[in-house]
């Protein structure tokens, strides 16, 4: 007798559906599912023997862990205690998940596959989603106002086609999915391969997720603009994310900055031997921003603060702030093809000269970061 490598009959996993719920998930759910159409019954009551049987790569604690994991995700209901001590599992289906439901007061189709008969209908112009579907759409983290915005297109779409369906809600959770990750994904717009050049600006949806959801100070994402471009506009490298790269440009250097740099209550003057603290030049790095280029602002930051006489909460924050802008504009100035793109209230200087002369009194107090 000659042997096979595959004595038995095969496991078959939807490829889209292991993408949407995991892979471990889509194959336990398909061993339910078939005994669930063989007996053509949202609820389903199997002993350790025939879960094991379809199932000898894991062990019972694998099992329970899984079957957890569909009843978090709203897929299946849970009504028998632990796998690993009741040796069964007793589930029920939500609805939509399988072909197996009570029948729409609507046109329908039956369809005889063996002894399993599956109820088709076409969709109701006032189909909405129950709410079972709309908890398991929320295990996606998908809001709820996105899946009302796809209702509309989804019925019309279908009525259009009079195509009867026996599980509309099934059909409908995949369509959402796939709609949401289309909208995850266009967070970023895939760019073709470009290099950096000094227009650049981060996409509006960048610099919403840094200053919204990261809660990042606006000035600060800002002032992170010349220096980012500056910075990869030498490394001469080309990509097509550009944005990603600017958000953990500006993370690695906004955790820096609010963990280390110091934030006094009280307003003080410069001191006349003041230095900045070490923290400062770790931002700096960060910044990709040479440190001898910034110890050499250092006595004319001093001496035109203590000629000023005014004081201030953070002098660290006002030198890293000093620098960045003297830093971007000195690459600008070196290098002719090199345009930095200028922030909001900045003026160009008639002629390279000091920084006295290049409007210091102007980007030292044009914005206090992190306020």
């Amino acid at each position: 007798m000659i042997s096979s490598l595959l004595p038995e009959t095969p496991l078959l996993v939807s490829p889209s559906l292991a993408a949407t719920i995991g892979l471990e998930e889509a194959v336990l759910l398909a061993v339910l599912s078939e005994h669930a159409l063989t007996l053509a019954s949202l609820n389903l009551t199997l002993e350790a023997a025939a879960v094991t049987r379809r199932l000898p790569f894991w062990q019972d604690a694998d099992i329970q862990r899984v079957a957890t994991n569909l009843h978090d995700k709203g897929i299946i209901q849970l009504n028998s205690a632990p796998f690993t001590a009741s040796g069964q599992l007793q589930l029920t289906f939500s609805q939509g998940v399988l072909p197996i439901e009570e029948p729409e007061p609507a046109p329908s189709v039956t369809r005889s596959t063996g002894n399993n008969f599956r109820r088709s209908n076409l969709i109701s112009p006032q189909w909405q989603p129950d709410q079972e579907l709309m908890a398991q759409l929320a295990q996606y983290a998908i809001p709820d106002y996105f899946v009302r915005q796809q209702l509309p297109e989804f019925v019309t779409y279908w009525r259009e086609r009079a195509e009867p369906h026996h599980a509309w809600g099934a059909k409908f959770l995949k369509h959402v999915v796939r709609q949401w990750r289309e909208h995850e994904s266009g967070l970023f717009q895939r760019e073709q391969d470009i290099a950096m050049h000094a227009d650049w600006r981060p996409s509006r949806d960048a610099l919403e997720l840094l200053v919204k959801h990261a809660g990042i100070n606006r000035a600060f994402v800002e002032d992170a603009i010349p220096e980012f471009i500056l910075y990869w506009q030498e490394r001469g490298e080309v990509g097509r994310t550009w944005n990603s790269k600017f958000i953990q440009h500006v993370k690695r250097q906004w955790v820096r900055y609010t963990s280390a740099l110091e934030h006094d209550s009280e307003p003080k003057r410069l001191p006349d031997n003041w230095q900045p603290s070490k923290d400062v030049y770790d931002v700096l790095r960060l910044a990709n921003i040479n440190i001898d280029f910034a110890q050499q602002q250092l006595p004319e930051f001093v001496l035109f603060w203590q000629e000023n006489k005014r004081v201030n909460s953070s002098w660290n924050t006002k030198f890293l702030q000093h620098v960045k802008h003297h830093w971007a504009r000195h690459h600008a100035l070196a290098s002719p093809t090199t345009q930095v793109t200028r922030h909001a209230g900045q003026q160009p200087s008639a002629q390279p000269g000091t920084t006295r002369d290049r409007s210091l009194i102007e980007d030292l107090t044009d914005r206090s970061w992190a306020g």
